[in-house]
C-alpha cells in the first residue's frame, strides 16, 4: 500500500516539474531523499526489535518453567487411579507414630509425598524409605531429610508404587484413595511377611479387619498385622526397653 503511494506521489511530481520546467535530476534526488530513513529511527527500531526477542523469551521460559512444575502434579489426576498430593496433617503423623510403637524393622511409606512420615520415623529410629512418583517432592523430601539430620536413615526413590516389590519391609504406610485399596490390599497380602504391619490413613482397606484404630475423621488411622489379615497367629507385642525380674 505504502509503496503504490510513494509511486504515485513520484508521478506526480514529474508531471509537475515538466510543468513547471524543474530539471528531473533535482527532483529524483530529492524523492530518493525522502525513502531515506533517519539514523535514529533505525535505532530506534532495532532496539524495540531486541526488547521484543527479549520479552518473548522471558515469556516462552517462564511458560516452559511453569509447565515442567506443574505436570508432576498434573499428570496423577490423569491416571487409572488417581493418588493426589495431600500432605498429612500433624495429627496424622502423630497417630501414625502411635501405630509403631513396639515395633521394628524397616519402614516403607508408599507416595511419600514431602516425606513427613518418612522422616517422621527416621527420627524415632527406623530406617525408612519413601516411594513417590513426582521428582519435585522426592528432591524436596531429600532436602527435608538433610535439613532435619535424618538422611542417613531416610530415603526417597523416584518409583510407581505398582512396580515396587515390599515384601523386605516389616512396616507399610499408605495414604490411600477407595479406588486403589482393593488392588493393594492384594499387593500386599502376597507380598508381605507374616510378622508385618500395614498402616492405612484416610480410607481402610476393604477386607480386611483392623487390629487397631485410633483417630477420628480425617485423621484416622488404621493398622493391620499381616498375621491377622491371613488368620494366623499374631506375636505378643512387647517392648524392647522393659525386663521382667527373675524370680529365684
Amino acid at each position: 500500500m505504502l509503496s503504490w503511494i510513494s509511486d504515485l506521489v513520484l508521478h506526480v511530481s514529474l508531471l509537475l516539474a515538466f510543468n513547471l520546467g524543474i530539471p528531473l535530476e533535482t527532483l529524483k534526488e530529492e524523492s530518493q531523499s525522502r525513502h531515506v530513513l533517519p539514523a535514529s529511527f533505525e535505532v530506534n527500531s532495532l532496539q524495540k526489535s531486541n526488547w521484543g526477542f527479549l520479552l518473548t523469551g522471558l515469556v516462552g521460559g517462564t511458560l516452559v518453567a511453569v509447565y515442567a512444575v506443574a505436570t508432576p502434579f498434573v499428570t496423577p489426576a490423569l491416571r487409572k487411579v488417581c493418588l493426589p498430593f495431600v500432605p498429612a496433617t500433624t495429627k496424622q503423623i502423630e497417630n501414625v507414630v502411635k501405630m509403631l510403637r513396639c515395633r521394628r524393622g524397616s519402614l516403607v511409606d508408599i507416595g511419600s509425598g514431602d516425606g513427613r512420615i518418612v522422616i517422621a520415623a527416621a527420627k524415632k529410629g527406623f530406617t525408612a524409605v519413601g516411594y513417590e512418583l513426582n521428582p519435585w517432592l522426592v528432591w524436596y523430601s531429600r532436602y527435608r531429610a538433610w535439613r532435619e539430620g535424618v538422611h542417613g536413615s531416610a530415603k526417597f526413590y523416584i518409583s510407581d508404587l505398582w512396580k515396587v516389590t515390599f515384601s523386605q519391609y516389616s512396616n507399610v504406610v499408605i495414604f490411600g484413595v477407595p479406588q486403589m485399596m482393593l488392588q493393594l490390599e492384594k499387593k500386599l497380602e502376597r507380598e508381605l511377611e507374616d510378622d508385618a504391619r500395614v498402616i492405612a490413613c484416610r480410607f481402610p482397606f476393604p477386607h480386611w479387619t483392623p487390629d487397631h484404630v485410633t483417630g477420628e475423621g480425617i485423621d484416622t488411622v488404621w493398622a493391620y498385622d499381616a498375621s491377622t489379615f491371613r488368620g494366623r497367629e499374631k506375636r505378643p507385642c512387647t517392648s524392647m526397653h522393659f525386663q521382667l525380674p527373675i524370680q529365684a
